[in-house]
């Protein structure tokens, strides 16, 4: 009986002994339970939206400090570059990282909770900038932060960035541009914050391959990072993200480059039409304003502010001109030609030897009416001195009077013989000096001939310049 007596009252102090503990987990289930949210950490460190204890100043307990604000940058997608106004557009993810010194809790009070997510306009944050951004971030930021049990307070954006980019178009479209984002304080200099980058340039350029989502007409090259830090505390640091990426050419080698260059194949293949139409002329005034039409639209694709003329602005250039000199050769062709064909007027015309016979025989009987003329003058002088004479003169004077005039009149006939001399020497000049039928289709020929030999050296060697320096630009 006494052994059932200790063995009922030892189950009954067991019994005891479990309620108690039951008690003692419940209690302490309940407590844990209280401490196991976001909110108690919010009211622990007393932070709310009518709370203004960490969002007015920076957040250091002594002002001597500076905060240090890390960040981190990556590429997600190339948007646009736009030549012609010198921007461009990417699409990034910004992490910026600084210290509040008067954020910490225990995790091991609040069941393990180690950070706590809260609006973004509860907490001071860096009011870093991009020097180049020329419009504001299309993208909405994010509404959120993040802080640990250690004070470290995080914000993560995805920014659309309209940013200003000096582009080097010398060497387009085979060009390779570098754009810069440089971040900076607006106000605070660097004795209240200091810059620190995150990442090195291998690392942000391995991370921004992984997440590049789109790149437009461009291949991303890589990523540098430089970190300017002051030389002075009333300076500011700034960290400079630069952006280098290389422009897909295919597209305007086939819609831009190659036209050019067949047009210049047809103003070759132009030398094979007959220069005795003016089809040819009219031809090479097509192509040429069909190079004109591409020069246009390369007017819109550059910008006009580059310190060098494009090697792409050259090559057209280049081949406008030799293209103009091919039309003006064939305009000197045709004149040539045009001047060897035969008048169409008239049968004088038709006949240019008998024009000149004609001419000869005019200037012929020119002579011999003005002979004539003047042995008539003459003649009627020499009856007016007979008769004068008859009337007072001896025999012998006018005998000598009649050798007289009789000299006189053999001089006027060799004067007017050396003259029909000196006109026939003339006539035959000219003569001489008149080019045969055909000479100047010969000539055109061999100009043709000497001009087509000389422009396919010319464009040869100017195509193998242009896209020497190409290569090597």
């Amino acid at each position: 009986m006494a052994s059932v007596g200790v063995t009922a009252g030892s189950g009954a102090a067991i019994r005891m002994f479990a309620g108690l503990l039951f008690l003692l987990v419940l209690t302490d289930g309940t407590s844990s339970e209280e401490n196991c949210s976001y909110q108690e950490v919010v009211n622990y460190l007393n932070l709310t939206k009518n709370s203004e204890r960490f969002s007015m100043t920076r957040p250091v307990k002594n002002y001597r400090r500076p905060t240090w604000v890390y960040l981190e940058v990556l590429l997600y997608a190339i948007l646009d570059v736009v030549e012609k106004d010198q921007k461009f557009i990417p699409y990034v993810w910004t992490v910026m990282r600084w210290h509040n010194e008067y954020i910490s809790w225990d995790p091991n009070q609040f069941c393990g909770i180690d950070n706590v997510s809260l609006p973004v306009e509860l907490l001071w944050k860096p009011d870093l900038t991009i020097e180049e951004m020329t419009e504001k971030d299309k993208a909405p930021p994010s509404p959120y932060l993040t802080i640990n049990n250690r004070g470290d307070v995080e914000v993560q954006n995805d920014q659309v960035l309209v940013s200003t980019c000096r582009m080097h178009i010398y060497n387009f479209p085979f060009d390779i541009q570098s754009c810069n984002l440089s971040f900076k304080s607006v106000i605070h200099t660097a004795k209240d914050i200091r810059l620190q980058a995150s990442d090195n340039s291998s690392e942000a350029t391995e991370w921004s391959r992984e997440v590049m989502r789109t790149q437009y007409e461009w291949l991303f090259i890589n990523m540098t990072v430089t970190s300017n830090n002051a030389s002075s505390l009333f300076a500011q640091d700034m960290i400079i993200y630069s952006i280098h990426m290389r422009r897909r050419s295919t597209l305007y080698i086939v819609n831009f480059i190659l036209p050019v260059l067949f047009f210049l194949c047809l103003d070759l293949a132009s030398f094979l039409i007959s220069d005795s139409g003016g089809e040819k002329l009219s031809f090479k005034v097509t192509v040429l304003l069909a190079v004109t039409v591409l020069q246009l639209i390369l007017n819109e694709i550059l910008p006009s502010s580059s310190n060098r003329i494009p090697l792409i602005a050259l090559y057209c250039i280049g081949m406008f001109a030799l293209m103009l000199l091919s039309l003006v050769e064939t305009i000197l062709v045709m004149y040539l030609l045009d001047k060897d064909s035969p008048p169409q007027n008239g049968e004088t015309d038709k006949h240019p030897n008998l024009n000149e016979e004609s001419n000869k025989q005019g200037n012929t009987s020119f002579l011999k009416c003005h002979e004539e003329t003047v042995l008539s003058e003459l003649h009627k002088q020499t009856q007016c001195a007979c008769i004068y004479d008859g009337a007072g003169g001896t025999p012998s004077e006018l005998l000598s009077a009649a050798k007289e005039e009789q000299q006189a009149l053999d001089k006027v006939s060799e004067d007017l013989k050396a003259m029909e001399r000196t006109l026939t020497l003339l006539l035959n000049s000219r003569k001489d000096q008149a080019k045969p039928p055909g000479y100047w289709s010969r000539v055109a020929r061999r100009v043709n001939k000497v001009f087509f030999i000389f422009y396919i050296t010319v464009v040869c060697v100017f195509l193998v310049f242009i896209f020497i320096k190409w290569n090597n630009a």
